[in-house]
């Protein structure tokens, strides 16, 4: 990505993956920048080995990363094009809503957490809000009993959606490049199409009974006989370039109050929907401070509620900086230990967490020091907490099928991205001759306050159904700052998982010394309260680590693996490794077709 007057088209053409070198390191626990002299050997095979050693990708002028390549590519792009990190996220957002349809969106919505240099963080809010008619028992059957599906599948899932009001609100304010230069690469995209490869075809099969059920979808997911697209296939969308293209030449009024509006409103009152024009016509994004705290000195700005995740991130961040990890060891038991009872408190405390509009939320409470500091004075180091001594909290219902897009460009300006349809493909409806698939994030609230939600975890009142109301997240777009300039660009799709992903990223990179795409590499663990069981990943934990700790009182379940966690590094590979660039990408391959591109 040199020159800006090269077109995407070629740019494209020219894509090259760089191929991660793997060299693997036996035995090796990495020293963080905090501890630079400390013995990197010094606890052998009670500890676990680092990730084999993967190169991430280094950029000199910015650093664009997604879940799917051709993305990153435009976000590479409109940087090389000369636009800041504002017009390459929302020449992203477009774009994944294009070639990462399954959670990239126009017809759902999402956070953002914007740095623009010498200027406060923003955290952007353009989730999703209830329909003006949503009740709070709209779910339930004349006996109360949850109906299944409805709040997942159909027209009367669908919450309004939030994307292109909040990508307009961050190019108007934010952005250099006029609005048809910054959508000009995902018009094209979906006009001409793209070549799927293995990676998009996993995610379009997800779905392939609710695309037979759909018209609109069918016949653009689906070959001609109704069976499921191929790699090597051109996926082309007509419909979502000319809605695309409306917005480029008209904004968010194209969306919200014109003829696409139009489209989505006669599908939902056709199919059970209760969507109306007054529900498009008042949304509006907003504008909230960030939740902050302190890490090894370093600041960490993430998602405030109506997000439960930063809340959770900032908890288990401040529990754990009172213990010396990197002296412990890379997921040693000492430190697992310590890991997850930080873990298990912090998603307790989620607790009657919601809508800022609707309910007060403790968050300075939850993050009071003298609280974090009782947490460790009460946490023993050599069992486990049984989960029912806590007091009950709340985790967000969410679905994990979201999507992640980091970007920074040449003057520092830092963005993190996370947005969804909640469910893979959303509820699985298309609006019409739009191209856009909606979202099921009504799923989002709590349908019945106490019952159940898909992660065992009771529902809260804060989190109820109310009309005009935004239902309660896990997710958690984050940015690290050091000395007043961001060297750390992260989030991650996963549900509730999402906290303990951005904070097992976190610790590699901080603590242990990990370059970016290692610690985005790095096997995973997950306890959130209830069940108390905890999830790993394969080859989370030493055999020597697992026996420890079962001994201790804690039991694991092996899961397969989670969350796509995309990252950006500033001055190094490694937080003590200064770099020949200045940015260094890392992106999940858990999922395949996602990318680091570097401009």
């Amino acid at each position: 990505m040199t020159v800006a007057s090269t077109t995407f088209s070629s740019l494209v053409m020219r894509h090259v993956v760089l191929a991660a070198v793997c060299l693997q390191v036996s035995g090796t626990v990495f020293a963080a920048q905090t501890t630079p002299n400390a013995d990197p050997l010094a606890y052998g095979s009670t500890s676990l080995s680092a990730p084999p050693v993967a190169t991430p990708v280094p950029g000199q002028h910015g650093m664009a990363v997604s879940a799917q390549k051709l993305a990153s590519d435009v976000g590479a792009h409109i940087l090389a094009k000369g636009g800041n990190a504002a017009d390459a996220a929302v020449a992203m957002g477009y774009a994944l809503a294009v070639v990462y349809p399954a959670a990239g969106n126009l017809g759902g919505g999402g956070f953002m957490m914007l740095r623009p240099p010498g200027q406060s963080s923003i955290f952007l809010d353009f989730r999703e809000k209830a329909p003006l008619a949503a009740t709070p028992d709209m779910y339930l059957d004349s006996k109360g009993n949850v109906i299944p599906d409805q709040s997942v599948l159909g027209w009367k899932a669908v919450a309004v959606p939030g994307t292109v009001a909040g990508l307009d609100r961050v190019l108007t304010r934010w952005g250099h490049l006029p609005r048809q230069t910054v959508m000009e690469p995902a018009i094209q995209l979906a006009r001409d199409g793209f070549v799927l490869g293995e990676g998009d075809v996993e995610l379009l099969n997800t779905s392939t009974s609710a695309f037979l059920k759909d018209p609109y979808a069918r016949k653009i997911f689906l070959r001609p006989d109704g069976t499921p697209l191929r790699p090597g296939d051109r996926l082309v969308q007509k419909d979502l370039a000319h809605s695309l293209e409306l917005i480029a030449h008209k904004g968010a009024d194209a969306f919200y109050k014109g003829p696409i509006a139009a489209s989505l409103l006669a599908q939902s009152k056709a199919h059970g929907g209760i969507l109306q024009a007054a529900d498009f016509e008042r949304y509006k994004p907003r504008e909230l401070a960030p939740i902050k705290c302190s890490y090894r000195g370093f600041l960490v700005e993430t998602a405030p509620p109506p997000s439960a995740g930063g809340i959770a991130l900032c908890e288990m961040l401040e529990i754990l900086a009172g213990y010396d990890m990197h002296a412990l060891g890379l997921h040693s038991a000492p430190a697992l230990q310590h890991e997850i009872e930080a873990m298990r408190h912090a998603y307790s405390d989620r607790r009657n967490l919601g809508d800022p509009a609707f309910v007060h939320n403790p968050v300075s409470s939850l993050l009071d020091p003298a609280y974090i500091a009782s947490i460790r004075a009460h946490t023993p180091d050599n069992h486990a907490v049984p989960s029912a001594d806590l007091r009950a909290g709340v985790a967000a219902p969410e679905k994990q099928e979201t999507t992640q897009f980091s970007v920074i460009d040449q003057n520092g300006f830092a963005i993190s991205t996370t947005y969804t349809l909640n469910g893979w493909f959303g509820a699985k409806v298309m609006g019409g001759e739009t191209g856009i698939m909606m979202n099921d994030e009504m799923d989002d609230f709590s349908i019945k306050p106490g019952a159940l939600n898909m992660f065992g975890i009771p529902g809260s009142k804060a989190n109820a159904i109310a009309p005009g109301k935004t239902p309660l997240s896990s997710m958690a777009p984050t940015i690290v700052s050091r000395n007043d300039r961001p060297v750390m660009v992260i989030g991650s799709p996963g549900g509730s998982r999402i906290p303990t992903i951005v904070l097992s990223v976190l610790l590699g990179v901080v603590d242990y010394g990990l370059n970016i795409q290692q610690a985005i590499d790095l096997p995973r663990l997950h306890e959130q309260w209830m069940p108390e069981t905890v999830e790993v990943e394969e080859g989370a934990l030493t055999q020597q680590v697992q026996h420890t700790l079962e001994q201790e009182g804690y039991s694991f379940v092996l899961h397969a693996p989670w969350g796509i966690p995309e990252g950006i590094l500033v001055g190094g590979p490694s937080l003590n490794t200064r770099g020949s660039a200045r940015f260094y990408g890392g992106a999940d391959h858990r999922h395949p077709g996602g990318a680091a591109v570097g401009e």
